[in-house]
C-alpha cells in the first residue's frame, strides 16, 4: 500500500539535533559527577563519574559512528543516483542540478501512467470475479488520474489524496 497526498518527511537535521542534545546532557552529567566526587573526595563519587565518563565516550563513539555512517549511505545513494541519470532529491525535496523542474514532473507522470496500466489489468482480471477489488482498482485509477492531470494545470491545483493498493 502507498499512501498519496502531502506527507511532511523529517529533516535530516533532527537525528544530528537529538543526538548533540543527549551528548549534552551526557557532559553535563560527567561534569555535576566530577564535581560532587572532588568536593566530597569519596570513593562512591569518583565511581559514580567514571561510569559516566564511560557512557559518555560510548555515546560519543555512536554519534561519532552513526554519523559517518550515514554520509557513507547518502554518498553511495547519490553516487547510484548520479549512475542512472538521476540527481538525488535529499531532505526537502529540490531539484538536483542534471534534472530541470520538467524532468521530474515527467517522471512523476511516467510512474502514474505505470500505475494506471497495472490497475487496468486488475479490473480486467478481476471483472465479474470480485467486485470490491475492481472497485479498489477503480478507485486508484481514479486518484492516479486526478494527482497526473494536476501536475499539468499551471494553477498548481492541489493533488487529491488517498490510498493507493498496488496489486502488480
Amino acid at each position: 500500500m502507498q499512501s498519496l497526498g502531502s506527507q511532511n518527511p523529517t529533516p535530516a537535521r533532527s537525528g544530528f539535533r537529538i543526538g548533540a542534545l543527549g551528548l549534552s546532557v551526557l557532559v553535563l552529567a560527567f561534569l555535576v559527577a566530577v564535581i560532587f566526587a572532588a568536593n566530597r573526595n569519596e570513593l562512591i563519587g569518583w565511581i559514580v563519574a567514571v561510569v559516566s565518563l564511560a557512557w559518555l565516550v560510548f555515546a560519543v563513539f555512536v554519534f561519532v559512528t552513526v554519523r559517518g555512517a550515514g554520509r557513507r549511505a547518502r554518498e553511495r545513494f547519490e553516487e547510484a543516483a548520479r549512475q542512472f541519470g538521476r540527481a538525488p532529491s535529499m531532505a526537502g525535496g529540490t531539484v538536483g542540478e542534471a534534472q530541470s523542474v520538467d524532468e521530474v514532473r515527467d517522471l512523476k507522470l511516467d510512474h502514474s501512467f505505470k500505475i494506471i496500466q497495472v490497475q487496468e489489468r486488475v479490473v480486467r482480471d478481476n471483472l465479474g470475479k470480485d467486485a470490491e477489488q475492481v472497485a479498489r482498482a477503480l478507485e486508484t485509477i481514479q486518484i492516479t488520474a486526478a494527482n497526473a492531470r494536476d501536475m499539468l494545470r499551471p494553477d498548481g491545483g492541489e493533488p487529491v489524496t488517498g490510498t493507493v493498493i498496488d496489486e502488480g
